[in-house]
C-alpha cells in the first residue's frame, strides 16, 4: 500500500508512514490488528499517537465491529484447505489443513511430526486440483530436522500424474523417469520453501516478524506464502525457562510468539503448522500419559490440535484432538521411504 495511504491517518506524516512501513505496519489491517503497545514500540511513536492511529485503521479497514453469521460464512469460503493426499485423514479434517488458523502437530520422538512439516511444505506447492494451494511454504527449523533429501523422496513418492503436471507447470522438460528431469524438479521444490534454523526463543521469535515480512514480499507474486512451518514450536522454550520458577515467564514468552505466527496466518491467508514436543504426565493412572508441552496457552490458541502416535512398523495414528467444527476421530497413515501414504 502506498505511504500516500497511510498518511490520510490521523498523525501519520512522511516520517511516521516511514516508520510504520519499515515496522510492516504498511496497510490498514496490519495497523487494525496491532496493539497500541506493539505499535508504538516497533514504529517509535508515542502511546497515545499510537492509539489513534489503530482506531482510525479500523475504521479504515472496516475492522473490530460485529458482522452477521452469515457474512462470516461467506468469508470462510476463501480459507484454503491443503490436502495431506491420505483420504482417511483429510476426512477427518474436514477436507485438509485450514488457512488463517493454527494446527498443532504433537507426539512423541519419531512418531512422524517432521515428516508432516516436510510433507506439507512438498504438497502446498501442489494446484488445488491436487489438493494444494498452489502457494510456497516457510520452514522455521529449532531442532535442526529440515532434510532437502526428504523433500526429494516425497517428490519421487508423488503420483506420476502428479510429477507430470508439475513438470509441465514449471516448464521442464523430461518425464517422471527422467533423473535429470527430477534433479530439476527437486530444484524448483526446494526453491519455494524458506529455511530458517532458530537458535534460541528470542531468535525464533525474530523469524516469526521476518516470516511475515516475506509473506507480504511473495503476496502478489505468483508464488505467496500459504504455510509456515515450525518445527518445533516448543523445542527452545522448554531447554531455556527451566522449572516452575520461570514457567509464568515461558508461558507469556510463548504466547507473544503464537500470536505473531498466527498474525502471519490471518494476515497472509496461510497455514500455521507448528509441531510440538510432549512429555509424560506421572499423575495419569489410566489411558495414554503422553502430554503436549505449552499448557493452556498453547492448548487454546491451537485451532486444530492433532495427537500422532506410534504403531505396528511404520503404522502412525493420526488423532483429531481438538476443533471447532469437527468431531474427535482416528485416521491411520503410513511413514514410508515415499513419505506421508494411505494405509
Amino acid at each position: 500500500m502506498p505511504q500516500d495511504d497511510l498518511q490520510s491517518l490521523p498523525g501519520v506524516g512522511p516520517a511516521t508512514a516511514d516508520k510504520l512501513t519499515d515496522a510492516g505496519f504498511d496497510n490498514y489491517q496490519s495497523i487494525a490488528v496491532a496493539s497500541s503497545g506493539d505499535l508504538s514500540q516497533q514504529a517509535d511513536v508515542g502511546d497515545s499517537t499510537a492509539g489513534d492511529i489503530i482506531q482510525a485503521a479500523r475504521e479504515a479497514a472496516d475492522v473490530g465491529g460485529f458482522e452477521t453469521g452469515a457474512t462470516v460464512l461467506e468469508r470462510r469460503r476463501e480459507i484454503g484447505k491443503l490436502s495431506w493426499q491420505i483420504d482417511e485423514v483429510d476426512d477427518l479434517l474436514g477436507g485438509g489443513m485450514e488457512t488463517q488458523s493454527i494446527t498443532e502437530v504433537y507426539g512423541e520422538f519419531g512418531a512422524g511430526k517432521s515428516q508432516v512439516t516436510h510433507q506439507m511444505s512438498v504438497n502446498v506447492q501442489l494446484p488445488q486440483k491436487y489438493g494444494g494451494l498452489d502457494g510456497a511454504a516457510i520452514f522455521v527449523d529449532s531442532e535442526d530436522t529440515f532434510r532437502p533429501e526428504r523433500i526429494d523422496d516425497m517428490i519421487r513418492g508423488l503420483d506420476d500424474e502428479i510429477i507430470a503436471n508439475e513438470l509441465e507447470r514449471r516448464e521442464i522438460e523430461g518425464s517422471p523417469g527422467d533423473e535429470e528431469a527430477m534433479e530439476a524438479l527437486l530444484e524448483s521444490f526446494l526453491d519455494h520453501i524458506h529455511v530458517a534454523k532458530a537458535f534460541n526463543t528470542n531468535h525464533q521469535m525474530l523469524l516469526a516478524e521476518k516470516a511475515e515480512e516475506l509473506s507480504r514480499e511473495h503476496a502478489e507474486t505468483e508464488w505467496p506464502i500459504r504455510i509456515l512451518c515450525v518445527d518445533s514450536l516448543t523445542a527452545h522454550f522448554r531447554a531455556e525457562f527451566v522449572g516452575r520458577g520461570e514457567l509464568a515467564q515461558r508461558q507469556q514468552k510463548l504466547n507473544k510468539h503464537l500470536h505473531d505466527i498466527d498474525r502471519v496466518g490471518n494476515l497472509h491467508n496461510a497455514i500455521v503448522l507448528v509441531t510440538n514436543q510432549v512429555a509424560s504426565n506421572p499423575d495419569s493412572y489410566f489411558g495414554d500419559p503422553t502430554q503436549p508441552i505449552g499448557g493452556n496457552i498453547l492448548g487454546h490458541k491451537s485451532t486444530f490440535r492433532i495427537y500422532l502416535r506410534k504403531s505396528k512398523g511404520d503404522k502412525r495414528i493420526v488423532r483429531l484432538v481438538d476443533a471447532p467444527n469437527l468431531a474427535d476421530g482416528e485416521g491411520v497413515m503410513r511413514v514410508q521411504d515415499s513419505g506421508l501414504k494411505p494405509e
